[in-house]
């Protein structure tokens, strides 16, 4: 075997030559437009993902974390809050909430889904002697967590719900979309998400037109009107134009690479053999963004993998809570299951350019587990 018969984790460069064709053209007519930041292409993908979600506003913005930490500045997080969040999902919302001079408080996951759950909300909220002001459900791997009965314990509480569709853009549940059940949700166009730029950008929406209204502000200086700043946290997150252009295009194929990830999903479910699972079933309120194995011998696995020709990644290798710069952990909190999930996880390839014959392999490499 040469190196060239190996499977990659990703491929970004596989891009389905009629895909190609429409990126092209979009980025030629922005260059030959003149206009490169909030122009028509911008304000068309506003409207577009809006309809696309079933949300009233969509906030096109720089990045994902600029998203959250817009998104949480919205809500009215601040100096000196509280924000509560996961602490086995890479680290974003801490970061987020660190930029607004809050503090993050981790709680833990569920030990069969890795999601947050309302249990472990609720315990995380009276564990703390001041309410937190937010609460981010991070939707991870793509999987939505039960984010309408977490919303329901936040309400008792008051506290405001951020959902982070970074991973689950396109998931839907009961007939709605992930990112509509609470306050304000956020999502990343990092160009290896599901619906991926060619480079950077984010946005956020909501039903709430107050909340975008603020987003909105925020990411051009806090401007009210031109060179008149009247809204706090403002800074510079803009999305660029060619970015919406190109997003724009591939909008329409999110819904069937999305399913084309399902579908690798559940050949890998039915092929892994040993002790090992893989998380999440195929259904409409997963998005397969990334398809994990959970094995106590990850190690031995990983090895096997790479000596079939089989790339892998580890989603996340460090909790938010054991980082050089880590967030707060209450000592009523018990965070045992992100710290063995960590340590137990391992990320398959699941792109939609996969080739069957690649498919093929990683099924039998799976099977003899």
């Amino acid at each position: 075997m040469t190196p060239y018969d190996r499977i990659p984790f990703n491929d970004l460069s596989r891009i389905p030559p009629d895909q190609l064709e429409q990126v092209e053209a979009a980025v030629a007519s922005v260059v030959k437009s003149g206009w490169f930041v909030m122009g028509p292409h911008h304000d068309a993908f506003e409207r577009e993902l809006a309809s696309y979600l079933g949300a009233n506003e969509v906030v096109a913005v720089g990045n994902g974390t600029d998203a959250l930490e817009l998104a949480l500045a919205a809500v009215g997080v601040t100096v000196g809050d509280s924000v509560l969040t996961v602490a086995n999902a890479g680290g974003y919302a801490t970061v987020a909430s660190r930029l607004l001079g809050a503090t993050p408080v981790c709680f833990d996951v569920s030990p069969y889904t890795l999601l947050a759950d309302p249990v472990s909300v609720r315990n995380a909220i009276t564990a703390n002697p001041v309410p937190p002001k937010a609460l981010v459900v991070t939707h991870l791997y793509g999987a939505m967590a039960p984010v309408e009965a977490i919303v329901q314990v936040a309400r008792e509480y008051g506290v405001a719900v951020v959902e982070d569709c970074a991973q689950s853009l396109g998931a839907h549940l009961n007939g709605k979309q992930s990112g509509t059940f609470g306050d304000i949700a956020t999502t990343s166009f990092y160009p290896t998400k599901n619906l991926g730029a060619f480079g950077d950008g984010g946005a956020v929406f909501t039903d709430d037109a107050e909340l975008a209204g603020r987003v909105r502000r925020m990411r051009q200086y806090g401007w009210t009107s031109k060179y008149r700043i009247g809204v706090a946290h403002g800074r510079n997150s803009r999305m660029d134009e060619i970015q919406a252009a190109i997003l724009q295009v591939k909008l329409p194929y999110l819904d069937a690479r999305n399913s084309r990830r399902r579908e690798i999903h559940a050949r890998y479910a039915a092929a892994v053999g040993g002790s090992a699972r893989l998380l999440h079933g195929a259904t409409n309120d997963f998005t397969a963004h990334l398809s994990v194995l959970v094995t106590d011998e990850r190690d031995r696995v990983r090895k096997h993998l790479t000596a079939a020709g089989i790339d892998t990644d580890i989603h996340y290798p460090l909790p938010d809570h054991l980082q050089a710069f880590h967030p707060e952990v209450s000592e009523a909190i018990d965070l045992s299951v992100s710290e063995w999930a960590a340590t137990a996880v391992l990320s398959l390839p699941v792109f939609p350019e996969l080739t069957e014959s690649e498919i093929s392999r990683i099924e039998s490499a799976l099977a003899v587990l």
